[in-house]
């Protein structure tokens, strides 16, 4: 898979992100550093993509088991402190709180409660950021 991401104006920190056919994304930096602050910034996608990751993850486990869940509300809080100011130890602190919220407003049990809050740190992003060396290799090309 390729991803694009492409300046959006001259002098401007706003990039435009295209992925596969989907409709473009925008990215940006707060004011405080010199963007316009006029999207989410790239920490703020790094966190939804394990958000959202967790949700579908649970999501799919309960249907596969026919348990009656409605929704989910998943929150992902950032503590970037340590990261933005140190060098390679530093950390990066991500707090998850996830609501599941049965069909008809029924509340599900402590148990499966418990079990789908396991199942939603199988989530291959989860794995991603916790377990698995990364690597990222940065080269050149040549216009088109």
């Amino acid at each position: 898979m390729s991803i694009e991401v492409i300046t959006r104006k001259a002098g401007s920190f706003v990039h435009r992100v295209q992925v596969a056919s989907f409709e473009e994304l925008l990215v940006d930096v707060p004011t405080v550093v010199g963007g316009e602050d006029s999207a989410p910034d790239p920490h703020d996608y790094f966190d939804l993509s394990l958000g959202a990751c967790k949700s579908i993850t649970v999501l799919m486990y309960a249907r596969r088991k026919g348990l009656p869940l409605a929704s989910i509300v998943t929150t992902v809080d950032r503590d970037d402190s340590d990261e933005r100011r140190a060098g390679e130890n530093a950390e990066y602190r991500l707090s998850v709180s996830m609501h599941f919220q049965a069909e008809d407003g029924a509340e599900l049990d402590e148990a499966t409660r418990q079990r789908l809050l396991e199942i939603s740190e199988r989530c291959p992003i989860h794995r991603l950021m916790t377990s698995t060396r990364v690597s990222v290799t940065s080269r050149e090309i040549s216009p088109e």
